[in-house]
């Protein structure tokens, strides 16, 4: 009974940890989201310092010259004094020191924008470490609490692990993490600005039916749909990468050979080359989720950090394994260097060896990369 109620208790423990745990990290990404508001805001006021600094900086310019010219006149009257009348060199003057006042002002302006501009910048870059503090900081909670969630069906088993599969299983995790990361900045960046500039150009509809008529509101409506479509397209897209509806529909092959035509559409000057060979089986969903993003991660990284123009990617479907070769005419990498510092490629070999299948690059500098993989389909069976 004793042993029960301590299991009881520390599972008590844990939900109250992950709970406070969960609320400290949307509190965090609270913060975020308004450092993130403060940040475009921010970035908009230094915009129109920047305009006016300019817009000064010009005036200053034309006063300037209009300055050195009325100098220039104070000069001439004084060389021939009598030839002028009193009204003319009170004129003179005058004209003269109003310039000479006015540049005074606009260059006192111009320090001031100056000032702003200089204490802005400094305010945005701290605010921009805020944002990425805040982001690393929700993204290590996720860690932990997905950690501290997983199915621990024995504790004393789990703490009895070794570190490296502690270690393996966290790299998953943050692997995981980096991947929502990267997903929630696709979406900010994207369909959400899209989106937002959507509703502006909505706006804007209303305010040109009413001043300029019908003919110039259904411009801007055509322009609008444009905006939509490419905000869909983009969502789709994103989807897309996300899980790929066709491989549960479809299958692998197909939904491989879908994804790498759309890829050649979206990057311009890449030629993508699919070929597969043998029987083509399909696998259980974790397998074919797997293989499909082992393509992803080499063609894109081909195509991202290679600069590859050329890549090719060919299956074989063998009795009792599929290989998948991916070769790229890209600026391929020192092995030795890169081995240990790519978390690309060590997410790779990790993501192979769940599915129990083997993982072989060789890569030279200036001369392209070939990866293999080898999955057994009887494991998959």
């Amino acid at each position: 009974m004793a042993k029960k109620s301590d299991g009881t208790s520390l599972d008590s423990i844990f939900d109250e940890l992950v709970a406070k745990m969960d609320q400290s990290k949307k509190d965090i990404f609270a913060i975020s989201e308004e450092s993130r508001q403060s940040y475009e805001e921010m970035k908009d006021e230094l915009e129109t310092v920047r305009t006016n600094i300019g817009r000064i900086i010009t005036e200053g310019d034309s006063l300037e010259d209009k300055t050195r010219a009325a100098r220039r006149r104070l000069a001439e009257l004084s060389r021939s004094f009598n030839k002028f009348t009193e009204s003319q060199v009170r004129e003179a003057y005058e004209t003269a020191n109003q310039l000479q006042v006015q540049l005074s002002l606009n260059r006192a302006e111009e320090k001031k924008y100056r000032q702003k501009r200089d204490r802005l910048q400094k305010k945005l870059q701290k605010l921009l470490q805020t944002i990425e503090r805040a982001e690393r900081l929700v993204n290590q909670m996720n860690v932990a609490t997905n950690y501290l969630s997983s199915d621990l069906e024995d504790f004393g088993e789990v703490v009895g692990k070794s570190k490296t599969k502690q270690d393996f299983s966290l790299r998953i995790i943050e692997a995981q993490e980096e991947e929502r990361k990267r997903l929630s900045r696709e979406i900010h960046d994207g369909p959400a600005q899209m989106m937002a500039n959507v509703l502006l150009r909505s706006d804007l509809i209303e305010k040109t039916f009413r001043e300029k008529g019908p003919e110039k509101a259904f411009k801007e409506i055509t322009s609008l749909k444009d905006m939509v479509r490419q905000a869909l397209t983009e969502v789709r897209r994103i989807i897309y990468d996300l899980r790929p509806m066709a491989l549960d529909d479809l299958g692998l092959v197909p939904t491989l050979k879908k994804y790498l035509e759309t890829i050649e559409e979206y990057n311009q000057g890449v030629r993508l080359d699919f070929q597969s060979n043998g029987n083509e089986t399909r696998l259980p969903n974790n397998f074919e989720t797997s293989i499909f993003r082992l393509v992803q991660e080499a063609v894109s990284n081909a195509i991202r950090h290679g600069k590859s123009t050329e890549i090719e990617v060919k299956m074989e479907w063998l009795p009792e394994q599929v290989s998948i070769i991916i070769k790229d005419d890209g600026s391929g990498f020192d092995q030795q260097i890169v081995k240990d510092q790519s978390f690309g490629l060590t997410g790779m070999k990790e993501r192979i060896e769940l599915i129990g299948g083997e993982f072989f690059i060789n890569s030279t500098l200036g001369e392209g990369t070939v990866l293999m993989f080898h999955i057994p389909l009887k494991a998959g069976m």
